[in-house]
């Protein structure tokens, strides 16, 4: 991790031995009292924690905020319900690519039961954004959905017009998915990915409705992951 990050409270106490984030102070980053980090509350300030003394159960911190991260590139992505080890990587890297919203939402041809995963019930779900933000250097962490359907979901857009919204389906493109043109609009972009089996008719026409246009990454069929890792980068996501 390039950054260890903190909830707010957490420097407030001592950090057990046993956490993975003290581990990585003293096995990784080999620091001893003295020495310093980077370090950055959740949705909070970057700056440095000192490692002020180390015992048989704890590391004590002191932490100084040094800057506020500016707020998250205004990209939110709609996306097809899928397996909960694909949502687990993509909550990673759309975090560490700097996706400002992910709604996972039901179409379809998404399975109902991937909803009910320990994934989203556990609250795990929120470790791999943790994960994404470190992995950037970046305390913001997007805000995350799973309950609604694709109906719902494009429902809860601000009116067409005021965003710029781009689908990527490989079977009605009408094009190539293009580069961001320059500055988003005012609301942002929004990028719409199928699940794993792909858009349906009914999604499809629910899209176009919305003020979607269907684009594609190119003739080869990719892997829901990568075509969302692909997609940022074009729009230049992260690239800043």
């Amino acid at each position: 991790m390039n950054l260890v990050l903190f909830e707010s409270g957490e420097l407030d106490q001592p950090l057990p031995l046993a956490d993975p984030r003290a581990q990585h102070v003293l096995k990784i980053l080999r620091r001893g009292p003295g020495d310093t980090f980077v370090a950055g509350l959740v949705d909070g300030p970057l700056g440095e924690a000192t490692l002020v003394a180390v015992d048989d159960t704890a590391l004590t911190l002191a932490f100084f905020p040094t800057t506020t991260p500016p707020p998250l590139p205004a990209v939110t992505l709609l996306i097809g319900l899928p397996r909960p080890q694909t949502a687990r990587d993509l909550l990673r890297d759309a975090t560490t690519l700097g996706a400002a919203a992910l709604h996972f939402v039901a179409t379809e041809r998404s399975d109902p039961n991937y909803a009910a995963s320990t994934l989203w019930t556990s609250g795990e779900w929120r470790r791999h954004l943790l994960a994404g933000a470190a992995q950037a250097c970046d305390t913001r962490l997007p805000r995350v959905t799973w309950t609604d359907t694709l109906a719902t979901g494009l429902a809860r857009l601000p009116p067409p017009g005021r965003d710029r919204r781009l689908a990527l389906d490989n079977y009605e493109a009408s094009g190539p998915l293009p580069a961001s043109p320059g500055p988003a609009p005012a609301a942002g972009i929004v990028l719409a990915f199928g699940p794993e089996r792909g858009w349906g008719p009914a999604d499809r026409a629910a899209l176009r409705a919305a003020g979607f246009t269907l684009h594609s990454l190119g003739p080869r069929p990719l892997r829901l992951e990568t075509a969302v890792v692909a997609a940022l980068a074009v729009q230049g996501c992260g690239m800043a």
